[in-house]
């Protein structure tokens, strides 16, 4: 998501590969949606290029207050709408384009209250929309086996089984409520991180927002949903900032637009001719040296860019997305 505000009445951070971004869907025109709006990054720089509207999607409501200082001033040129970018075909149709920014927003890490950071002291809660079953609800009340194939599928945390096993055996004790609680419980669990490296809850914490927020299912079908939404000639540009991610973003335009491969290596590639989406380029744009140096963030972050095509909107194959699947209840 685009990077916060200071307060209510500042301007948003430029989000990360915003410059790439623009210039990769140029000319910006008509109507497009941000799916992910964040602190309104994305959304300011597409009505600053040339669109005619932005529809800006978000889970959580707190985007919508912090916007109020500058979103007037462009008027019905903004259309604000709470809810899950999965379901935008729902809020507009023939959109011009459509923009994802995947990931927690730095508005949410800034604010201990939501839970969202192992270096703020807070309640443990991470859940985007403030509704629903929070990351203390998974930690007290999961299977062992549950919360250890989330760290691993979710976190790609190695050490996955050994930190399950350890909150089982302190939630066994007194329940885990706060964010510096699992963050010092994880920290036992693993080496002493060395200097340069992330902080040894960094995947942990990522795995249990993603399992909370169930952030795959929604990329997942946000991707379709983008799909039935743009009319021919429109837009998709989805920024991720970790491999599963990118990983399911990049399968799910190879898989619509013909360029998926072949289960034989030795067959021709063939084209398909109902493909739903013409891809702009076959690899991820990532940020230059200079945005890496005015934001690190920026250096795990992939662009990908895909144009529709006026072929009918297709299913899509959670399995062949490469989507981790978790067993079990949570």
């Amino acid at each position: 998501m685009a990077a916060a505000a200071a307060t209510p009445d500042a301007a948003p951070h430029i989000p990360v590969l915003l410059r790439p971004l623009l210039k990769a869907v140029a000319p910006v025109t008509g109507i497009w949606l941000d799916g992910t709006f964040g602190a309104g990054g994305y959304t300011r720089g597409l009505l600053e290029a040339g669109a005619d509207k932005v529809i800006a999607v978000d889970r959580d409501p707190l985007a919508f207050e912090m916007a109020q200082g500058w979103a007037k001033d462009y008027g019905d040129r903004i259309e604000m709408v709470e809810g899950v970018f999965s379901k935008m075909d729902q809020y507009a149709q023939d959109l011009d384009g459509v923009v994802l920014d995947l990931g927690v927003s730095s508005m949410q890490l800034d604010l201990a209250e939501r839970g969202f950071s192992f270096m703020r002291d807070g309640p443990l809660d991470m859940r985007m929309s403030q509704s629903g079953p929070s990351a203390a609800d998974i930690v007290n009340e999961a299977d062992e086996a549950v919360i250890a194939d989330i760290l691993f599928h979710y976190g790609e945390e190695r050490a996955s089984r050994r930190i399950a096993r350890a909150i089982v055996k302190a939630r066994a004790e007194a329940p885990l409520t706060t964010t510096l609680q699992l963050a010092g419980l994880i920290e036992k669990c693993l080496p002493r991180s060395k200097p340069g490296q992330s902080h040894p809850a960094t995947r942990s914490f990522q795995a249990l927002r993603i399992a909370v927020n169930d952030e795959y299912k929604e990329l997942a079908e946000g991707m379709a949903a983008a799909e039935r939404a743009l009319k021919p000639g429109g837009k998709l540009a989805v920024v991720t900032f970790h491999s599963i991610e990118d990983r399911m973003v990049k399968r799910f335009l190879q898989a619509r637009s013909g360029t998926a491969g072949r289960a034989n290596r030795y067959a021709p590639l063939e084209e398909e001719t109902d493909a739903q989406f013409r891809q702009t380029t076959r690899k991820a744009v990532g940020a230059d040296d200079l945005e890496i140096d005015e934001n690190p963030r920026a250096r795990s972050a992939k662009l990908r860019v895909a144009i529709r095509t006026d072929a009918p909107a297709g299913d899509t194959d959670m399995a062949a997305l490469g989507m981790p699947q978790i067993k079990g209840e949570f």
